[in-house]
């Protein structure tokens, strides 16, 4: 490549950098370009991921396992929780992990499995691979390796926590390469699409394994759950290290009505303390919320004594067990977040050098010193970055231009919200 064509690359990824974080949406550039100083959060990070590998080579778990396969992340609105998580994806595949990033919102919200399966599964990056993860996945899969073995026996034990159809899938998948366009719909059905259990059966009985599988209803939820634990294994079978799970914006959920709060609290609980079903999974999780959650939900809407109450009032096992979860939960965002730190002076000063080189570099000039703003313990890292750019941009434009900039504060808005829910799906799964 020439020198012209380099400088030319240079400047486009700077640009790119500059729009990220001028929008708050970091991407690969800007994470490139300023990194993350938050080692508390790495640190922790390095540890889930270490321990992830020893669980898929059998090995006892080392220092910090028992906090839980996840940990919440905590900051204010422009804090930097997204540039976090996307540093943290950066590490992950690298480090040879399958990794997806879900956003909740109205199309995912958190307390229904089979819509964040659904996520997880088509925003999932898999280390080197462009394509479709889960494609990517079934075309790694070597039937003579010994995370495979692992994996068909974890599948045909007595105990193992998920639907007989999971086992008589990989089966079916292996005895009908021939048949590309059924091994097709088995890898879609490990993606989250129904496979009816009729046509299984059918398979089974020509490959002569009719009364070797079971296969009974079960409900889209549970098969959901049961997928995420299934998916993590099979990542481990095709070569990977692991499945890294990071699920931003999940204050969302204080617009929910209390039953979905509850729900999702115990998802809170499912992804930071572990399945209980099946704690040797291979999947870690980070989640990110405001650090207020605590005082406008759990405290303002009085949720750590009303959600409790009110289930056990029901007198149902489901409901004593949705409230035990739904508890577990709520003490993790209560006690269990790890906040990210505001910048002290030598960061401001070290991102600053930084966005200043890589401003200059993008546009072909040298930018002046520009005051931004006042520095004080109340501002966010975003707002100054982005007080940064915009007044290189105008100083760019017009030498003699000073400008002003001010900040004000955006309010989360926890108000009830219906709509936000979606809707679950709660059929039968195939």
């Amino acid at each position: 490549m020439s020198s012209s064509s380099e400088s030319s690359t240079g400047q486009l990824a700077g640009r790119r950098a500059l729009e990220a974080l001028r929008a708050g949406v970091p991407n690969r550039d800007a994470v490139a370009a300023l990194g993350s100083l938050q080692t508390a959060v790495e640190d922790r990070f390095t540890q889930l991921l270490d321990s992830v590998r020893a669980v898929s080579a059998g090995q006892a778990l080392g220092e910090g396992a028992n906090d839980g396969p996840g940990m919440l992340i905590g900051g204010g609105f422009g804090s930097g929780k997204s540039h976090v998580l996307q540093y943290l994806a950066h590490l992950a595949l690298d480090a040879g992990f399958v990794v997806s990033k879900v956003v909740i919102s109205k199309e995912t919200p958190l307390h229904d499995p089979a819509k964040l399966f659904r996520a997880a599964i088509e925003e999932a990056r898999v280390p080197g691979r462009p394509g479709s993860a889960i494609d990517e996945i079934a075309t790694g899969l070597r039937t003579e390796s010994d995370q495979y073995a692992a994996l068909y026996r974890w599948l045909h034990n007595d105990d193992v926590p998920v639907d007989s159809r999971f086992a008589a899938s990989l089966f079916l998948h292996e005895y009908a390469r021939g048949d590309a366009e059924f091994a097709d719909r088995i890898v879609r059905f490990w993606a989250g699409d129904p496979l009816p259990v009729a046509d299984l059966r059918r398979r089974l009985r020509e490959a002569g394994a009719a009364n070797t599988y079971r296969l009974a209803s079960v409900k889209e939820r549970d098969l959901a759950v049961q997928r995420f634990r299934f998916v993590s294994r099979l990542i481990g079978a095709a070569g990977y290290a692991g499945w890294v799970i990071l699920i931003d914006e999940v204050e969302l959920i204080g617009r929910y009505s209390m039953l979905q709060r509850a729900k999702s609290y115990a998802e809170v609980a499912r992804w930071v303390r572990g399945d209980r079903h099946d704690p040797s999974a291979p999947l870690c999780a980070v989640l990110t919320t405001v650090e207020d959650f605590e005082a406008q939900v759990l405290v303002g809407k009085n949720d750590v004594e009303l959600i409790p109450k009110k289930l056990r009032l029901k007198g149902t096992a489901e409901h004593d067990l949705l409230a035990g979860a739904a508890e577990t939960g709520m003490r993790v965002i209560e006690r269990g977040q790890l906040r990210l730190q505001p910048p002290d002076r030598d960061e401001l000063d070290r991102t600053y050098a930084k966005l200043k080189a890589i401003h200059g570099a993008a546009y072909g000039w040298e930018p002046p010193d520009v005051e931004g703003l006042e520095r004080l313990p109340s501002n966010r890292m975003r707002q100054y970055v982005r007080a940064w750019i915009n007044a290189w941009d105008l100083r760019r434009l017009d030498s003699s231009y000073q400008p002003e900039i001010t900040k004000s504060e955006i309010l989360i808005d926890f108000t009830e919200d219906v709509a936000l829910e979606g809707v679950s799906d709660d059929s039968d799964g195939g």
